[in-house]
């Protein structure tokens, strides 16, 4: 691979190139999903393919293959130069990229024990057993549990001198169960909804979640949800846990502090950002008690990594900083825009076949010191709110609406009833700004999101965020469903 990647280099710059990069990527990726007690699918992939970036009068150009041939490597080094050529006569600013030292470094995700290696009849085993939990239950009629894993390894080289190899491990688990009676329909997951938990570690995260012993709980509370009131209407307090805080943060903050969508260059597919780079370092983003990074170096976390698709080594960075915005996610090519000397590391590709885009790495509200309990308890009159069923927001991330699977009355600094169909409304910077705890580093979790969609064409990325249960006050609620 690394004479391949040599070739493409060399191609580039005969043809014109100022600047080159390839990445060669190799994926391996297996899901394994039961249903009502039968084995529902089973299913693995393998990817192999390179893409070549190259800067020429100014403008990108992009190309790439699966076919590995010496001949096919510089065929495609030669079209992306030709596409780049060919963007320039239309380009009106040209490409300057942040400088960046070069790397020749290896790095892979810790982990005990590759999924890879475990048999696929223990997986399923494994699943059937939740299922069959989930399923006593009579009024359950609908059991399912899932496996999800994916290793990539990916050569880096540049122009530039960097060579750069990665391993990435991947893994997921989580299990559903919808309850139905004559006029509802409700449904509960563990330990998250939209396929569950998925962090960077190896199976030792399957042991962790226990799928088996949680699937009772999972199915009563399903069940007890067809005859719980739906949820009051209007304004009071909201306790959200940890995993519809992640929700939160991903789409209220991580998205719009992406900087090609602060510039518009995301604008057709996925809308703009309401944090325009006016705001740096002035705006107030939420209260004194918000601080959100970036961090790629976190463990475990599904937007960690050694280096970016640009070579830039991994990074930490403040977002929000007490309430204030003092960062944004960038590129080498967006970070002079912002006054940056350096990208901060932030551009990332699904595959080969894709071009790196600025995506989210692991966006988390840092933890503050309350416990869950103390929390409830000073809280006179809320809901805490329970792992995400919708979400709704507009093309700037401004004005939303989320909605969970569950919920619970408090009164009186007491959890009192279980209430269904809950749903919360706001604009970004306002309920941020109404946030005023949040729950200490041990009841923080950081939680995966393996499906967030952009581009075009689209890209699928692994993101991280990592939060506790946290308070909001005065927060619009109502009822997002009624019955079927």
């Amino acid at each position: 691979m690394k004479d391949l990647a040599r070739h493409a280099l060399d191609v580039a710059k005969e043809k014109g190139a100022s600047y080159a990069d390839v990445r060669f990527v190799h994926t391996v990726a297996e899901s394994i999903a039961t249903k009502n007690g039968e084995l529902d699918s089973v299913e693995r992939s393998e990817d192999l393919g390179f893409g070549v970036r190259a800067i020429a009068n100014g403008a990108w150009g992009f190309a790439a293959s699966s076919d590995l041939t010496k001949e096919s490597v510089a065929r495609t080094a030669a079209q992306a130069v030709a596409i780049a050529k060919a963007s320039a006569t239309a380009h009106k600013t040209p490409v300057a990229l942040a400088p960046e030292e070069a790397y020749v470094a290896r790095w892979t995700t810790p982990y005990l024990l590759d999924p890879f290696a475990v048999s696929l009849a223990k997986k399923v085993d494994l699943l059937l057993a939740t299922d069959k939990e989930l399923r006593k239950e009579k009024a359950v009629k609908v059991a399912t549990a899932s496996l999800h894993f994916r290793k990539k390894k990916q050569l880096f080289c540049s122009t530039e001198g960097s060579q750069i190899e990665q391993e990435i491990l991947i893994s997921g688990a989580g299990c559903h169960a919808t309850a139905v009676s004559d006029d509802d329909v409700q449904v509960r997951s563990y330990p998250n909804s939209f396929g569950g938990q998925y962090q960077t570690r190896g199976y030792e995260l399957v042991h962790e979640i226990d799928l088996v012993r949680h699937a009772p709980r999972v199915a009563a509370e399903a069940a007890a949800l067809l005859t719980a009131e739906t949820c009051p209407s209007g304004a009071m307090d909201v306790i959200l846990d940890g995993s519809q805080v992640g929700l939160q943060i991903h789409e209220s903050c991580g998205h719009p502090t992406e900087l090609d969508r602060v510039f518009g260059t995301e604008a057709n597919f996925a809308g703009g950002s309401f944090l325009t780079t006016d705001k740096l370092g002035s705006f107030r983003y939420g209260s004194d008690a918000v601080n959100i990074t970036a961090d790629a170096t976190a463990p475990f976390g599904l937007g960690t990594f050694g280096y970016d698709d640009e070579g830039v080594p991994a990074q930490r960075w403040d977002l929000v900083k007490e309430g204030i915005l003092r960062g944004y996610l960038t590129s080498r090519e967006t970070a002079g825009k912002i006054g940056l000397a350096r990208s901060q590391g932030a551009m990332r590709a699904e595959s080969w076949r894709h071009i790196p885009l600025i995506r989210m790495v692991n966006v988390s509200l840092q933890p503050g010191e309350w416990e869950p309990d103390a929390l409830i308890a000073d809280t006179k009159r809320g809901i805490y709110m329970e792992t995400n069923r919708s979400w709704s927001i507009d093309q700037l991330r401004y004005n939303f609406q989320f909605g969970t699977e569950v919920g619970w009355l408090i009164e009186n600094g007491k959890k009192t009833k279980l209430v269904k169909n809950p749903t919360y409304q706001g604009i970004t910077p306002e309920f941020w700004g109404s946030m005023d705890a949040t729950c200490g580093p041990r009841h923080w979790t950081l939680w995966g999101t393996p499906n967030c969609g952009k581009g075009q064409p689209e890209q699928t990325m692994t993101t991280g965020h990592g939060a506790a249960m946290s308070r909001f006050r005065n927060v619009k609620v109502g009822v997002a469903y009624n019955g079927r």
